[in-house]
């Protein structure tokens, strides 16, 4: 049981580290500027429904997908660290990764009429919070869970980052309040920090795995 929950533990500040819902606020109110409170707790969550979807489907076909295209974990893993690794040096300088999304999709989003399902999905589900990145992770710690419970603990943080998404968006202007903009950043070169490290043992390990070391 403890295993499982260091598991949990690991893979959750992992995801909690590349999808950065915090680093997020400053978009949601942005594409949201103009909705009542109201407005802007369905988006918060239809995103965060979003989010745990996508995560959960490609984490579950994450092993067809290698297979189907040949390639490995390990393989998987060192692209994978390389991806991680640019949006972390981004994150560090303090910016939102454009591995996610750039200013100008931002821009674009927050001047352009849409619906609510369109906002909550696109940009801030997809690809802000569950980027490339947190896709990738999502697969490689599937693919390598090779019991049943370690798969589900996967899919529980998952649905964990879910509800802090949830609950994070739904904060978003006290968040800001409190933090400031100069708060939010620090928080992204934390999140980035983190992030750096995970990107490097995941190259690591990728390698160690592809040479047989």
């Amino acid at each position: 049981m403890i295993e499982y929950l260091k598991y949990f533990i690991i893979l959750y500040g992992g995801l909690f580290a590349i999808t950065n819902p915090v680093g997020a606020v400053p978009v949601f109110l942005s594409v949201t500027h103009d909705l009542s409170w109201r407005e802007r707790r369905e988006i918060a969550t239809k995103t965060s429904i979003a989010v745990v979807i996508t995560l959960v489907v490609f984490a579950l076909i994450g092993e067809w997908i290698f297979k189907f295209f040949g390639s490995s974990t390990d393989a998987f893993a060192i692209a994978g660290g390389i991806l991680l690794f640019k949006m972390a040096m981004e994150m560090l300088s303090g910016k939102l990764s454009t591995v996610k999304i750039s200013t100008e999709e931002t821009e674009e989003f927050s001047e352009e009429v849409v619906t609510l399902e369109e906002v909550a999905i696109i940009p801030l589900a997809i690809p802000l919070i569950s980027g490339p990145g947190a896709i990738t992770t999502v697969m490689l710690y599937m693919a390598k869970s090779g019991q049943i419970p370690k798969k589900l603990t996967v899919l529980a943080s998952i649905v964990a980052i879910g509800l802090t998404v949830w609950l994070i968006l739904c904060s978003s202007n006290r968040i800001q309040k409190r933090l400031g903009r100069v708060g939010i950043k620090v928080m992204t070169r934390m999140m980035g920090l983190i992030l750096t490290s995970m990107a490097v043992q995941m190259i690591i390990n990728g390698v160690k795995g592809a040479f047989g070391l």
